[in-house]
């Protein structure tokens, strides 16, 4: 066993995968990576099947995000697509454009990683595929909208699906806005 993390972006050959990710108990399991994707009267009206059904016909339809696996066990996901897919982004608060905001970014919006697998480096593998996975599609920016366990270390793991302040500097991401004193605005110039 390597223990090493690899990730890849997803498709129709990794549905299966993805299942065993997002498990059928907790969050993941009722979201399904729909939260952004949806107004809030369909996400009311959805259920656990509807938003499972929508992220595998998104997945058939092309690559919505990154899988992580260790020694070949799927551990963990990403997603990462152009903010135009996310409609929710542009309607929150917190995430909306603002005047000088550029147009074209990438989001890293949600993390998955399977509660056996944590603490072992699964998000930033994670994060470093979404990067790969934007820019092998012509992302030249990729935003994040961490939460910031430093100034309310009472977050629960289920309020860290956004990922944290530290992984996304860590990852080479800059802040440029905080919202609100636990979320923060993180951006990253790509480059060829």
């Amino acid at each position: 066993m390597t223990g090493e993390v690899v990730t890849e972006s997803v498709d129709a050959s990794t549905w299966d995968e993805l299942q065993t990710v997002f498990g059928s108990k907790g969050d993941a399991s009722s979201c399904w990576c729909q939260w952004f994707k949806l107004s809030r009267s369909d996400w009311d009206a959805a259920t656990r099947e509807d938003t499972r059904a929508l992220l595998h016909e998104q997945v058939e339809q092309g690559s919505p995000g990154v899988i992580a696996r260790i020694d070949g066990e799927p551990v963990g996901w990403a997603a990462v697509e152009p903010f135009s897919a996310y409609p929710a982004l542009g309607r929150s608060p917190i995430t909306r454009r603002r005047e000088g905001d550029p147009e074209d970014v990438w989001a890293v919006t949600c993390f998955v990683v399977r509660i056996e697998y944590r603490k072992r480096g699964v998000a930033r593998a994670l994060l470093a595929g979404a990067l790969e996975h934007a820019r092998e599609r012509g992302a030249t920016i990729v935003e994040g909208y961490p939460v910031d366990p430093e100034a309310r270390p009472s977050l629960t793991a289920a309020e860290r699906y956004h990922g944290t302040v530290s992984l996304f500097r860590d990852g080479g991401f800059e802040e440029v806005r905080r919202p609100s004193a636990t979320r923060a605005i993180m951006r990253r110039t790509l480059t060829a």
